[in-house]
């Protein structure tokens, strides 16, 4: 199972493997540079915000990553 933060650690992880920041990636993307800030994770009343998949793959493009490559940052990480 994929959890919250397997995914936004997959995210940060696809950044830096790209030299980005996540703001850096966010406005490569066309995104708004706080898109994949921490403090947009968590709503404010606690609630986990989940990315949308069309914002992961805005990110998969700007950084020229394929679904399989993204999918295995994401397996990484929850390989843990």
């Amino acid at each position: 199972m994929i959890t919250h933060e397997d995914l936004w650690r997959a995210i940060d992880r696809l950044a830096a493997n790209n030299g980005l920041s996540a703001s850096g990636m966010a406005k490569k993307a066309g995104l708004h540079e706080s898109t994949f800030n921490p403090s947009k994770r968590i709503s404010a009343t606690g609630r986990p915000r989940w990315p949308t998949f069309e914002i992961i793959n805005k990110a998969m493009e700007a950084t020229n990553t394929s679904i399989n490559e993204f999918a295995r940052l994401v397996d990484i990480e929850s390989a843990r």
